[in-house]
């Protein structure tokens, strides 16, 4: 009797023990898991990511405004170049933002990003942008960052978003906790796109 009942709490024990570490590892995969949907879908305002700009180019109107944010822990100074822009939907456009390191020491910070009215998200597509890899300011230095873009002309198709006629484009910096390259931060010698103070 007792040797049935021990293989039983074995099996017991390993079914446990099984399903906790899926729950540990769903857990973990989790956000990126969320983050690929966001990008694909655009769910959350998060912009899709494009090659190059569509070819066709709508009549229809877009204001395009800018925002920006920084973490609490980052010593930066972070604006748009300009507040907003008008393009039409399809039309390919570049803007800037400016960063300008406050601090002492070189400092390096990673972007995050969406867009505003959310359900826009899936029709604002990146070619280029700051946001895709870290950026890193040596002290007192401050570099215009571009990002390149434009509004899908599916939008036109989607009775969904025909009451948008403003999308904001929100950018928020935070400070990475790895040490800079000094190779690569913005500021050195030779810098194109850095400025010193």
């Amino acid at each position: 009797m007792a040797a049935p009942l021990a293989a039983r709490n074995r099996r017991i024990a390993v079914t446990a023990f099984c399903f906790a570490a899926l729950m540990v590892g769903a857990a973990f995969a989790a956000v990126p898991l969320y983050r690929i949907f966001c990008q694909v879908t655009g769910y959350g305002g998060t912009p899709q990511v494009a090659e190059t700009a569509p070819a066709t180019v709508l009549e229809r109107r877009m204001t395009v405004r800018f925002n920006a944010d920084t973490g609490p822990a980052l010593p930066w100074e972070f604006t748009p170049v300009r507040r907003k822009i008008s393009i039409r939907v399809g039309e390919q456009a570049l803007a800037f933002y400016r960063a300008r390191n406050l601090s002492d020491r070189a400092v390096t910070g990673t972007a995050t990003f969406n867009v505003t009215p959310l359900k826009a998200g899936q029709y604002f597509s990146k070619i280029d942008c700051f946001c895709f890899t870290e950026q890193t300011l040596a002290p007192g230095a401050s570099a215009d960052m571009p990002v390149t873009f434009f509004v899908d002309p599916a939008i036109a198709d989607d009775p969904n978003l025909d009451d948008v006629t403003t999308i904001t484009l929100s950018y928020t910096f935070f400070e990475t906790e790895r040490e800079p390259d000094d190779s690569r931060t913005a500021g050195a010698a030779g810098g194109p796109a850095a400025r010193d103070s």
